[in-house]
């Protein structure tokens, strides 16, 4: 199997002694996550998994504008809420959208197709492995 690396894509994390502060940075740009003040950090920053849905949420309304552009459709605005349930199963990530704006019943049924065919949604549902080693 041939593995290649997505252009341009690449993060690093490092953690310092501040419980549980996280400085992030990727392409040039910098985040702070962290931990709850219940979980034993200061709440400076989002948790890890709050990153994820963060990650999804924007390739998803990015991916739609992308496409409702390209239609040249008038809507002023996307937004979609995610929620992470986990369960002795799995996760299950909800995803409810909402567009202000001029759409068909049509329309807004075809942005469903289009939301989850978004890069991250199509990463997180196909098979992914993480290979990891001492640098």
């Amino acid at each position: 199997m041939e593995i290649e690396q997505h252009p341009n894509t690449s993060a690093e994390a490092k953690i310092g002694r501040l419980k549980y502060q996280t400085i992030v940075t990727s392409g040039g740009h910098t985040i702070v996550s962290d931990e709850p003040v219940a979980d034993g950090g200061a709440d400076t920053g989002m948790k890890p998994f709050g990153l994820l849905l963060a990650s999804l949420a924007s390739c998803t309304v990015i991916t739609l504008r992308m496409y409702i552009d390209r239609k040249m459709w008038m809507v002023d605005e996307i937004s979609v809420q995610l929620e992470l349930f986990k369960s002795s199963e799995g996760v299950d990530i909800r995803s409810h959208l909402s567009f202000e704006g001029e759409l068909t019943d049509d329309q807004r049924k075809r942005l469903i197709n289009i939301a989850n065919a978004c890069p991250v949604h199509k990463l997180l549902v196909g098979k992914v492995a993480i290979h990891t080693a001492l640098s």
